[in-house]
């Protein structure tokens, strides 16, 4: 399995402090059964911003580790949204997951910020597809998940984390997330693993309440659309349902 959102890089962001504490990560990766995982560790953010040269160079340290666990590692930013986004891009100072056309975008966790629209269709048109970071967490979207609807229908994706799903973040957060993947919201899903004690993995523990909520159709189409980023190739996109409608648990029934 391949998990697409992880802070696996030692001592450059809120992720592990030390290569031990990375090591760690990679064992416990393994036991979820995780082969191969991108590397999203935070750019532009407020706090961090990891560069494109030291994920390339820390990820080959790394890699030889990685290998100890029969897991590959890959390339990748979560890059926080601004306004000059694309020129970042175009000077080549932003990572894609996997090197692929997919692209990792944080929004603000208060809010959707007003030129959100204008950055999708900016990205789109150099050929980029963003991959809106756990989307539930946002409160805005939470608020009104027909804000992440508009985002779907004009041309962007989302992840949804396992943590989320799991109740790690507490029930609310959970509902969200499940009524995201519900609306046909959501099209990828990732750990969002910072540490293996207060931001472990639960990579399968969130797929195991999917499938607890007869939801086994979205496991198969989150894993396999996390395939298809590693192989950059094109999505299993199921039609949003009309968020403001509230039609819970539709395509299932």
């Amino acid at each position: 399995m391949i998990d697409m959102h992880t802070h696996i890089l030692y001592g450059v962001d809120d992720g592990p402090k030390e290569v031990a504490d990375t090591m760690a990560m990679l064992e416990q990766a393994q036991q979820q059964k995780i082969t191969h995982i991108i590397s999203t560790s935070h750019a532009s953010h407020p706090q961090y911003n990891v560069t494109a040269t030291t994920v390339t160079a820390q990820l080959a340290e790394l890699q030889a580790l990685a290998q100890q666990f029969d897991i590959k590692l890959h390339r990748g930013q979560e890059v926080r949204i601004q306004p000059n986004i694309v020129d970042l891009y175009n000077n080549g100072e932003l990572l894609t997951l996997a090197d692929s056309r997919y692209l990792l975008l944080e929004l603000p966790s208060s809010n959707v910020p007003q030129y959100t629209k204008a950055i999708i269709y900016d990205l789109l048109e150099v050929g980029i597809i963003p991959i809106i970071a756990h989307p539930e967490r946002n409160k805005g979207i939470a608020e009104k998940p027909e804000r992440l609807e508009k985002l779907i229908r004009l041309g962007a994706m989302s992840q949804v984390t396992a943590g989320s799903l799991s109740g790690h973040f507490g029930k609310s957060v959970q509902k969200t997330a499940l009524d995201l993947v519900s609306l046909n919201l959501v099209q990828t899903y990732g750990s969002d693993a910072h540490n293996v004690t207060t931001r472990p993995s639960l990579f399968n523990e969130g797929l195991d309440v999917l499938e607890k909520k007869k939801m086994a159709d979205a496991v198969d189409m989150l894993l396999e659309n996390n395939e298809q980023i590693i192989a950059n190739k094109p999505m299993l996109l199921w039609e949003p349902l009309e968020a403001k409608k509230k039609k819970w648990w539709a395509i299932f029934s």
